[in-house]
C-alpha cells in the first residue's frame, strides 16, 4: 500500500482543475470553477469545482470529493489505482508496501486485460505494416479507401493474420494468460481444447477509452461470402462497456471541445475519413443504438450536436428515437443529409476539407425541423396520418428539457403542420406531464431496487460492531451524507463535521491558579463532554474520526480538514471531502456589508447546542425503545419488570425535558 507520507505529496502536487478538465469541460465561476456532472443526467452545469480547498462536488447529485475520488468515480479505478494515477502525472515516485493478495488480484485483473488488448494492437499494427500479407492485403484495403500512413498510425489500425491460431501462438510464446485472450474476446477455445484466433483474416480498429488505452477491438471482413459477418467486435468485459463508449472519442475530445461541436457518425471509416479531412471532432456509436451514457459522454464535452446522415430514408426513421434521447438530454440537436449515395466516408473522399466545410454550414438544419420535413412526406393528405406525424412531433417537443426551447419550437411547428399553436401547446404539457411523471416512476422503481438489499439501521445507541477498515473490497464512493440516517446518526454527522473543519480551534479558555489561561480546543471540548456522559458515536468511521482527531491534536501544525483529507483511508477522506464543502461562497465585502458573522465565530454557541441535540437524540431514541418494549405481554405480565421500565422511561423523560430547555426553541438541520 501507499504511505501517507507519499500520499501527502501526490495531493499537494495534484491540481484539480486540471485534472478534471481533462474529462470535463469546466468554465469559471467566481473563484471556484463550473460544468456539466459527469456523473448523472444534467441540463444545467451543477458540478463545482474548487481549487482552493482542492475539491469537487456536485450539488444536484452529490458526488465528488477530492481529485482521487473523481477519479475513482469517473474512471472506475480503486483509490491506490488513483494515486498511482497522479503520481505518474505530476512526477512522483510511490514506495509501496506489500498488497494483500486481493488487492493484487483486484489490481492485476484490470491491468492484465489492458496489457493484452496494448499487445494485440501492437501486433496487429506490425502484421499491417511487417508483413508480407497484411501490407498486400490490410494495408492495401486502407490505402484503397484513401487512408494516409499518418491517419492509420493515429487510429492504431492493424491486421489480423489468416492463420488459425497466430495471434495465439505468439501470445503462448511471450507468456501471456490464455484466459485473458478469451476474456477480451481476441480468441475462443475450441471444443478440442485448442486456442484459436477470433479475429483472423480481418482489418482491426482498436477502440480507445478517453485515456487513450485500448479497451476492445472491431474487426471488419475482406471477404466477399455474404454468410461471413461484416464485423465482429469485443464482447463486454470488466474494461469495455459497449453502452458508454464512443468510437473515436479519444482522438475527438479536445477537438470537440475546442469547435463547442462534435459530429455523430455510423461507421469506423466516417469517422477516419473526416478526421483525415480535416474535421476532427467527430464520433461514432458504431453501429449500435444510441446509448444515454454515450450522450453523456459527448455532453461533457459540448451540448452542439449535428448528426449525420445518408439518403437512407428507413435508417434515418429508424433512429429518430435516439435523437429524442439527445433532445432529453438538453443537447441543441442539428441534422446533416448528405446527397444520395454519398455517406460521411466517401463524401471526405470526394471533396476537400473547404468544401466539406462549406456544405456543412450551407446543408445543416435544426433537428425538429428536418423531422417535420421527412416525416410530412408519408401524410399523403390523409388527416390520421398527418395527426400521426403532429402526434410523434409533440412527443419530441415535449422531451425538452428547456421551457423557452419548446416554446419556439411550437410556434414554428405550427406554422409547418398547420395546427393551432394553442392545440400544439395542450398537447405538449400532457405529454411533458405524463414524461416527467415517468421518468419519476422509473428513478422510484431504481431506488427501490438499490435499497432493498440494504440493511435497516438498528435503533441504538451504542456501537455497532466494526467493519474493518481495510477491507479489500472497496467502500462505495455514494455521497456519505446524503445516506438515510436517523437523528443519532445526523447529529453524529454534525459534530464530525465541526472536527474536520475546525477541530484544532479554540474553543474556550480555561482559567489556571497561576492567573493564566489555558486555551481548550474543540477537539477536546468534545471529547470531554462526550465521555463525561459515557457517550460513544455508534458510527464506526466517525467513531474513528473523533479518536484520531484526539490522538493527533498535540502534533505541531496538526489541522483537522488538511489531515483527515488525504487519509489514507478512502471512506474518512471523501467524508471529509463532504463536509468541507460550500456550495456558495459569501464575499468579503458582502459580508462587512451586511454584518455577518463567520461559521467560526459561531462555534462557542453552535458546538454545545450540536452536543445537547445528540444527547437529546440518544435519549429520545431510548425512551422510543422503552415504549415499545412495554407493548410486549411478556413484559405487561411482569410486574416488577414493568414498573422499572416505567420508573426509566419517566427518568429519561425528565431529562428529555431538561435537555429540550437547554437546547432553546430552535431547529439544527444536516
Amino acid at each position: 500500500m501507499i504511505d501517507r507520507t507519499t500520499i501527502e505529496r501526490i495531493m499537494s502536487a495534484a491540481d484539480i482543475v486540471e485534472v478534471v478538465s481533462e474529462f470535463v469541460t469546466l468554465r469559471k465561476a467566481g473563484t471556484n470553477w463550473k460544468g456539466l456532472c459527469p456523473f448523472h443526467n444534467e441540463k444545467t452545469p451543477s458540478f463545482m469545482v474548487s481549487p482552493s480547498k482542492g475539491i469537487c462536488k456536485c450539488f444536484s447529485c452529490g458526488k465528488g470529493g477530492n481529485v482521487a475520488h473523481f477519479l475513482m468515480l469517473h474512471e472506475q479505478m480503486t483509490y491506490p489505482e488513483a494515486l498511482r494515477w497522479l503520481a505518474k502525472k505530476y512526477h512522483i515516485e510511490i514506495q509501496e508496501r506489500e498488497l494483500t493478495a486481493e488487492d493484487v488480484r483486484q489490481n492485476n485483473l484490470r491491468d492484465s486485460l489492458l496489457i493484452v488488448n496494448k499487445w494485440a494492437c501492437d501486433v496487429f499494427q506490425n502484421n499491417l505494416f511487417n508483413t508480407t500479407e497484411g501490407e498486400s492485403i490490410g494495408l492495401g484495403y486502407f490505402r484503397n479507401r484513401g487512408l494516409r500512413d499518418d491517419t492509420i498510425r493515429t487510429f492504431s489500425l492493424g491486421y489480423a493474420l489468416q492463420a488459425r491460431t497466430a495471434l495465439a501462438d505468439q501470445a503462448a510464446k511471450q507468456g501471456y494468460n490464455p484466459d485473458f485472450l478469451i476474456e477480451t474476446g481476441l480468441c475462443l477455445r475450441t471444443d478440442e481444447g485448442v486456442l484459436k484466433d477470433k479475429c483472423r483474416g480481418r482489418v482491426i480498429f482498436p477502440i480507445q477509452a478517453l485515456d487513450g488505452k485500448v479497451i476492445a477491438f472491431g474487426a471488419r471482413t475482406l471477404s466477399s461470402d455474404k454468410k461471413v459477418a461484416k464485423y465482429i467486435n469485443s464482447p463486454e468485459s470488466l474494461i469495455y462497456h459497449k453502452s458508454d463508449v464512443l468510437y473515436g472519442i479519444y482522438q475527438a475530445k479536445a477537438s470537440i471541445q475546442k469547435e463547442d461541436c462534435c459530429f455523430l457518425v455510423e461507421g469506423y471509416m466516417d469517422v477516419i475519413s473526416m478526421h483525415q479531412s480535416g474535421i476532427k471532432n467527430v464520433v461514432a456509436s458504431s453501429g449500435t443504438s444510441l446509448t444515454y451514457g454515450q450522450i453523456r459522454l459527448i455532453h461533457r464535452f459540448t451540448s452542439n450536436l449535428t448528426v449525420l446522415y445518408d439518403g437512407d430514408m428507413a435508417g434515418i426513421k429508424a433512429s429518430l428515437r435516439g435523437i429524442n434521447m439527445l433532445l432529453e438530454e438538453g443537447m441543441n440537436i442539428r441534422v446533416l443529409l448528405l446527397p444520395d449515395g454519398d455517406d460521411p466516408d466517401s463524401f471526405s473522399r470526394k471533396y476537400s476539407p473547404e468544401e466539406f466545410h462549406a456544405y456543412i454550414q450551407q446543408h445543416q438544419v435544426d433537428f425538429i425541423r428536418f423531422k417535420v420535413n421527412i416525416l410530412m412526406q408519408d401524410i399523403e393528405n390523409d388527416p390520421l396520418k398527418k395527426s400521426s406525424v403532429t402526434r410523434s412531433i409533440i412527443e419530441s417537443i415535449a422531451v425538452i428539457p428547456d421551457a423557452l426551447t419548446r416554446s419556439t419550437y411550437l410556434k414554428e411547428c405550427s406554422n409547418l403542420l398547420d395546427v393551432s399553436e394553442a392545440t400544439l401547446v395542450n398537447e405538449t404539457t400532457k405529454q411533458r406531464y405524463a414524461f416527467i411523471e415517468q421518468r419519476k416512476e422509473e428513478q422510484r422503481r431504481k431506488q427501490q431496487g438499490n435499497d432493498i438489499n440494504q440493511p435497516a439501521e438498528p435503533l441504538t445507541s451504542t456501537p455497532q460492531p466494526e467493519n474493518p477498515l481495510n477491507s479489500p473490497t472497496p467502500p462505495t464512493l455514494e455521497p456519505h451524507l446524503s445516506q438515510p440516517q436517523d437523528a443519532v446518526s445526523q447529529c453524529e454527522a454534525l459534530i464530525i463535521k465541526v472536527i474536520i473543519r475546525y477541530g484544532e480551534c479554540n474553543m474556550a479558555f480555561e482559567e489556571l491558579e497561576d492567573g493564566t489561561q489555558k486555551p481548550i480546543k474543540i477537539i477536546e471540548y468534545i471529547t470531554d463532554e462526550l465521555e463525561a456522559d459515557q457517550i460513544e458515536f455508534k458510527n464506526p468511521i466517525y467513531r474513528k474520526i473523533l479518536e484520531e482527531a484526539k490522538l493527533h491534536l498535540s502534533d505541531p501544525g496538526f489541522k483537522a480538514s488538511d489531515y483527515f483529507m488525504i487519509h489514507p483511508n478512502q471512506q474518512i477522506n471523501l467524508i471529509a471531502a463532504q463536509m468541507i464543502s460550500d456550495r456558495y461562497q459569501i464575499s468579503e465585502n458582502f459580508a462587512k456589508e451586511r454584518n455577518f458573522s463567520a461559521e467560526i465565530d459561531k462555534l462557542n454557541a453552535t458546538v454545545p447546542l450540536l452536543l445537547i441535540d445528540l444527547k437529546l437524540a440518544i435519549v429520545t431514541q431510548q425512551m422510543k425503545s422503552i415504549l415499545k418494549s412495554l407493548q410486549d405481554p411478556a413484559l405487561i405480565n411482569n410486574t416488577e419488570l414493568y414498573t422499572q421500565q416505567m420508573m426509566e422511561y419517566q427518568r429519561l423523560k425528565d431529562i428529555q425535558k431538561m435537555l429540550t430547555s437547554l437546547g432553546g426553541d430552535r431547529t439544527i438541520t444536516t
